[in-house]
């Protein structure tokens, strides 16, 4: 009898929107490859059934919900813990905290779960107070229900031990070092600016339009991503792009597109402020992107090293960028470091190894805890999972 899994809290598989959506792509077949049947829970429009890159032996199941900005994780969650009530998984795998509403259900049905707590979303400027209040409430009750908790950076692992006495395995996110590709036509390599990014306040999306402004004036800027439900920063952009020298290419899903565009930017932006481990960071730093990113611990953490990192403010971004792109030689260690760091930290392979190895404990702990109360869960020094019972 092969293991099951189930996977929760993404738009499904394979989709291309964000760090759950990525993870989910290289995990899937990776557990299927290992003997588990994973289904994963996919949202309408999400994904298409014809792609590519679709491993066939990875089960979908389209779920209900409230395709809206404040109701969308909440509804699709929990219509996903339903049906995964019936058909009682080993062990369920869930992404982000809001479903942590959800797990009393699954510990009363006898389905533990691994649950990645993302990123400290109640400090999200995007969200209001309400909003704020559900993260908060929602990672609470994930402290007290998950069963192995899953840090995707040092940082994060540290918070959550903090204000929530839970202690998690830390699993990053992973990139692959792609074969060198030929430029995207119209750009040259070494030539332009590049930022990726889900246009939201805490990326530093209108801090990096304003610095873009001025670095248009000598240098082609593109911009790659959106809000996904259109707003302010979507109108910035496209007044932005009306510069001869800036390009809004919108949401990307054209994977060699991408991979592209990080591997002969002159310098990649990345803003993100309170997130972990950012997936899309990983890629551009194993496709050897210059990068100049905003001064986070999570980006230090990711980075190894501080020198190009710059407080969230135009003028500084702008001149910390236009310092990489004039130095060859600035570049060219910092393409270096950068590859080297992602081959050496952030597998893919690794990433899902661990995953796989947290959600085995999960389904041994199941036999000995027993919904016993809270429990915790430890990594040794070599990245291995222990749980432990306090």
């Amino acid at each position: 009898m092969s293991k099951s899994v189930v996977v929760i809290g993404t738009r499904g598989y394979p989709s291309y929107y964000g760090g759950f959506e990525t993870a989910v792509r290289h995990l899937a077949p990776f557990l299927a490859d290992s003997g588990w049947d994973v289904n994963v829970y996919c949202r309408a429009g999400q994904t298409k059934d014809d792609d590519e890159a679709r491993d066939l032996r990875v089960r979908t199941t389209r779920t209900w919900g409230l395709e809206s900005k404040s109701l969308s994780t909440l509804s699709f969650g929990l219509s996903s813990v339903l049906h995964s009530l019936v058909h009682k998984p080993q062990v369920a795998l869930v992404m982000n905290v809001a479903n942590g509403f959800f797990l009393p259900l699954l510990r009363l049905r006898g389905i533990p779960s691994v649950v990645n707590v993302d990123g400290i979303e109640w400090e999200r400027a995007k969200w209001n107070r309400v909003a704020k209040f559900v993260f908060k409430l929602g990672a609470r009750m994930t402290a007290r229900y998950g069963t192995i908790l899953v840090s995707d950076s040092l940082e994060i692992q540290r918070r959550w031990r903090k204000e929530f006495g839970r202690d998690s395995v830390f699993i990053p996110y992973g990139g692959r070092i792609p074969a060198e590709s030929d430029v995207v036509p119209g750009y040259e390599h070494d030539n332009y600016v590049l930022m990726v990014a889900r246009f939201v306040p805490e990326n530093t999306v209108a801090e990096f339009f304003e610095a873009a402004e001025l670095l248009a004036e000598q240098h082609r800027v593109v911009i790659v991503g959106s809000t996904g439900y259109g707003g302010d920063l979507d109108e910035a952009a496209r007044r932005l792009s009306e510069h001869p020298n800036v390009d809004w290419l919108g949401h990307l899903s054209d994977d060699q597109k991408l991979l592209s565009l990080w591997q002969h930017a002159g310098a990649y932006f990345h803003g993100h402020s309170v997130g972990g481990t950012n997936p899309a960071l990983v890629q551009a730093m194993a496709c050897g992107a210059p990068v100049v990113a905003r001064n986070t611990p999570y980006n230090a953490e990711v980075l190894g090293s501080d020198e190009y990192l710059v407080p969230p403010e135009p003028l500084a971004i702008r001149s910390a960028v236009e310092r990489m792109l004039k130095d060859d030689d600035e570049r060219a260690k910092a393409r270096e470091a950068n590859r080297k760091r992602a081959a050496s930290q952030y597998d893919w392979t690794d990433v899902c190894m661990r995953y796989e190895l947290a959600m085995q404990e999960a389904i041994g702990e199941k036999k000995t805890a027993k919904g016993q109360g809270e429990h915790r869960n430890d990594v040794d020094s070599t990245g291995s999972l222990r749980a432990t019972l306090p």
